[in-house]
């Protein structure tokens, strides 16, 4: 019995000869194997070891990016300040007023502006305006919180903030009352 030892796309060994190959093979180019129609290349045990060293690196490095991401916080880097102005009107007796808020330290002419900060953090989601309305498809139930209105504007996580805020309906009740206490506890507000 005769055993055929294959390296690359040539056969050696006993059964080895211009006859003994059953696949056409291209004219070896640059001094490199004759390679078949549609057939990779063969791949040396050491390139093989490097190719899975660099995938190695390379998915550690990719994990390592994924993980320094997922651990930032989606709001403004170190670089950027995050500022915000708060005008509330018709809140009540000492509600009303126009505030200034900057946050990492929290800081400004609010009452409270580590809470209020933190308010906006609470709320914040990766890829989502932490400002945006309530969506128009939305069912609220058919509450009146108040004539209180208030509204943001500066910047946070980098973008640009311009919002009001109303008490008109359930939706907007909740709106209002997640941001407390940056919005002022009105109603059934509870501070967190």
């Amino acid at each position: 019995m005769s055993q055929v030892i294959t390296q690359g796309n040539v056969p050696h060994g006993p059964a080895s000869g211009p006859a003994s190959s059953a696949l056409p093979a291209r004219a070896a180019g640059a001094g490199g194997p004759a390679t078949p129609p549609g057939a990779l290349p063969r791949v040396l045990p050491c390139a093989r070891a490097a190719l899975r060293r660099f995938a190695a690196g390379a998915a550690v490095v990719s994990a390592a990016a994924l993980a320094t991401l997922s651990a930032a916080p989606p709001a403004a880097s170190a670089q950027e300040t995050d500022r915000l102005t708060v005008t509330v009107r018709d809140a009540g007796e000492g509600l009303d007023g126009t505030y200034e808020v900057t946050c990492r330290p929290g800081r400004g002419s609010h009452p409270d502006p580590e809470g209020a900060c933190a308010a906006v953090e609470r709320n914040t989601r990766w890829g989502q305006d932490t400002f945006a309305p309530p969506q128009r498809d939305a069912i609220c139930t058919m509450q009146y919180g108040g004539p209180a209105t208030a509204h943001v504007t500066g910047t946070w996580a980098g973008r640009p903030v311009d919002a009001t805020y109303d008490r008109r309906n359930g939706c907007a009740i909740d709106r209002w009352d997640a941001l407390v206490p940056l919005l002022p506890a009105v109603g059934s507000a509870t501070p967190s």
